[in-house]
């Protein structure tokens, strides 16, 4: 049996993002917001998650201006990392999660890979963009690190998914973000995940690029 569907990649994400717009409360964004927003109702095909999506006042212009600069973009997990479009980066984004070593100082510490991942994160954060879409627990000690003095990152897209910690740190996340002085995106609740935190990043990098919905 024949099957009627859509083959052209332009034409389904025009029209996908149409019904986006449709859909989508949106009038309480800014321009560049609403693309981080459409990005992530792409991404999990929830229009009402939008009501849940938080920006600092200048979450959007400090990132696309970090990654205008070639910034550091520092993932979580390899499935953050996979999920950057890669075209529109001039180097690529580092995940230190599966480093040597680092199963062995987690288990040492008692604590996480992501946690004891974020050890090689010191010497990139100044002015990096961070994206963590996975681990409640990375997102919990970044936290610690900045409050301890670390530099700062320009932007954290911080969306882990979950059941365990996942809420929590992304509520720590913006009730700490003024008082640290850091700009951040995130997304209130479970919902989260790989695919929507490095979409919220696409949306930024998409609009350095001219590319607009």
């Amino acid at each position: 049996m024949p099957y009627d569907f859509e083959l052209n990649p332009q034409a389904i994400e025009k029209q996908s993002f149409e019904q986006i717009r449709a859909l989508t409360e949106l009038s309480a964004f800014s321009r560049e917001e609403q693309q981080v927003v459409m990005r992530i109702v792409h991404s999990l095909g929830v229009p009402e998650v939008a009501e849940n999506v938080m920006f600092s006042a200048d979450a959007c212009a400090k990132g696309r201006q970090a990654l205008a600069n070639n910034c550091a973009v520092l993932c979580d997990v390899e499935m953050v990392k996979q999920g950057v479009t890669k075209r529109m980066i001039a180097q690529e984004p580092l995940c230190f999660l599966n480093d040597q070593g680092v199963a062995d100082r987690a288990k040492r510490r008692g604590e996480t890979r992501s946690m004891a991942a974020l050890d090689a994160w010191q010497p990139l954060l100044e002015d990096s963009v961070v994206l963590i879409g996975n681990a409640p627990t990375a997102l919990f000690r970044l936290l610690e690190m900045i409050e301890q003095g670390t530099q700062k990152p320009a932007l954290v897209i911080g969306m882990p998914v979950g059941f365990v910690g996942a809420a929590e740190s992304k509520q720590a996340l913006w009730e700490a973000h003024e008082h640290l002085g850091l700009d951040c995106i995130t997304l209130a609740g479970r919902q989260g995940g790989s695919a929507v935190t490095a979409a919220a990043c696409n949306a930024l990098l998409r609009c350095n690029h001219g590319e607009w919905y």
